[in-house]
């Protein structure tokens, strides 16, 4: 059996949800509202145009160490991307390099799974370390080129790491066509 509610019961009640939820989508909107000093430029010349998120103290930065890879590519550099720059040969190559791999739930810098199956090939002696932060994690991971798992994960962040051959590999010596 239904009951008819008296129209004056009614009203407060009807009132009360709108009243709520009307707070309840201001409440929404100032939540996604930008602080007015994340409109600021450094120079505050226009205060209409928004900082990129990469500009301030918490910008992505790593620091990357290659030794043994020879062609004068060893050494120790310094890369900041979102804006691309640093000491590294090609911050705009390696900054795509890593946006390229990095995906939601995944760790771009992850080591090659245990248990894989991996040639049995020799890349080189070359070795990196990168350091520092991407994508607000922080990154130490090391590489190295002693097998094919070992060698392609290297390969995946050419040019954040050199390309490089298989120097140093043992093989046959070059013959000449004679």
């Amino acid at each position: 059996m239904l009951r008819a509610i008296p129209r004056a019961t009614a009203r407060p009640v009807l009132r009360r949800l709108l009243v709520g939820a009307a707070a309840s989508v201001a409440a929404a909107g100032s939540l996604t509202a930008a602080p007015p000093a994340a409109y600021a430029q450094a120079g505050g010349a226009d205060l209409l145009s928004p900082v990129r998120p990469g500009d301030g103290p918490d910008r992505d930065h790593l620091t990357v160490t290659v030794r043994n890879a020879g062609d004068g590519v060893d050494g120790t550099f310094e890369l900041y991307c979102d804006p691309d720059g640093g000491s590294h040969p090609d911050p705009s190559g390696a900054c795509a390099a890593l946006e390229r791999d990095t995906r939601w739930g995944q760790d771009v810098f992850a080591p090659a799974p245990e248990g894989g199956f991996c040639t049995m090939q020799y890349g080189g002696p070359a070795t990196a370390h990168v350091t520092g932060t991407w994508a607000g994690r922080p990154v130490d991971a090391t590489y190295d080129r002693r097998d094919g798992c070992q060698i392609s994960r290297w390969d995946r962040l050419v040019p954040l790491l050199p390309g490089v051959g298989a120097t140093g590999a043992p093989g046959p010596e070059p013959t000449t066509g004679v």
